[in-house]
């Protein structure tokens, strides 16, 4: 059998603030970001979370990219089991966050050689490699010797993406990649990604609030909400779940009893 390259069970984690005094006693607040999710990703497939803000997805992300430590249940990536072996997990995966960090003051290209050379690359062939990828997503040529801080965030969310894949991991992490992008960004990186997973069979976890971009990338779906998993499958099965929905957004409306908000 096959190792899958996620394997989360009983997934759960809890927030928990600073204690204060309320009516002469000291208490201490908790909030559950995730509460027991469960589900399996195959490898080479596009699975994607969907979510209103707040529902945990993010945190979800930070616990498989070894970011955070869940409080309860178990997780495994590429078969390396967290967080025991995460510095294995660490090499195997690509990571891409809606607020993704930079040395904003260097170029596009000094920021990706240096990501480069971290993973041992040597500078020339990174270099091509990067403006191949730039190319296919869009971003002028020009824009490659221009600081960080001069650049829109939908190019520095190019130059995101093109740091993950540039070392070409077997796992994508995208945390809501095409958030706040104008829609011929958000398509070129949409096809782009379509295209690098046929073509490398790169596994691709893609958390999003964007129902098209989902039923457009990928063939299984999961609905997140107030930390728990409330349905997986298809497109087509969520909506039959959900009484033959018109539509997915209905569909998770339904199956959630929450509605998507975005930040866009």
């Amino acid at each position: 059998m096959e190792i899958p390259a996620i394997e989360v069970s009983g997934l759960e984690k809890v927030f928990r603030k600073r204690a204060g005094w309320l009516r002469g006693w000291r208490v201490a607040s908790e909030e559950w970001a995730l509460r027991g999710v469960s589900f399996r990703v195959r490898r080479g497939e596009t699975y994607g979370l969907l979510g209103p803000n707040g529902s945990g997805k993010s945190t979800l992300i930070r616990v498989l990219s070894t970011l955070l430590l869940a409080d309860g249940g178990s997780v495994r990536v590429l078969g390396h089991a967290l967080p025991a072996e995460e510095r294995a997990v660490r090499r195997a995966i690509g990571r891409v966050s809606v607020d993704a960090a930079f040395y904003k003051k260097l170029s596009a290209r000094e920021n990706l050689l240096y990501a480069a050379q971290l993973y041992g690359l040597a500078p020339a062939p990174a270099e091509k490699r990067a403006r191949e990828i730039l190319d296919q997503l869009g971003l002028e040529t020009k824009k490659f010797d221009e600081p960080l801080e001069e650049m829109s965030r939908g190019q520095q969310q190019k130059i995101a993406i093109t740091r993950a894949i540039l070392v070409e991991p077997p796992l994508l992490l995208l945390d809501e990649p095409t958030t706040g992008l104008d829609p011929r960004s958000k398509r070129d990186v949409q096809e782009f990604l379509e295209a690098f997973r046929a073509e490398r069979g790169t596994t691709i976890f893609l958390t999003t609030h964007d129902m098209a971009e989902a039923e457009r990338l990928c063939p299984r779906i999961g609905f997140l909400t107030g930390g728990r998993l409330v349905a997986e499958g298809t497109a087509a099965e969520l909506k039959a779940q959900a009484g033959h929905a018109a539509t997915l957004d209905d569909a998770f409306i339904a199956l959630s009893g929450a509605r998507l908000e975005s930040d866009d």
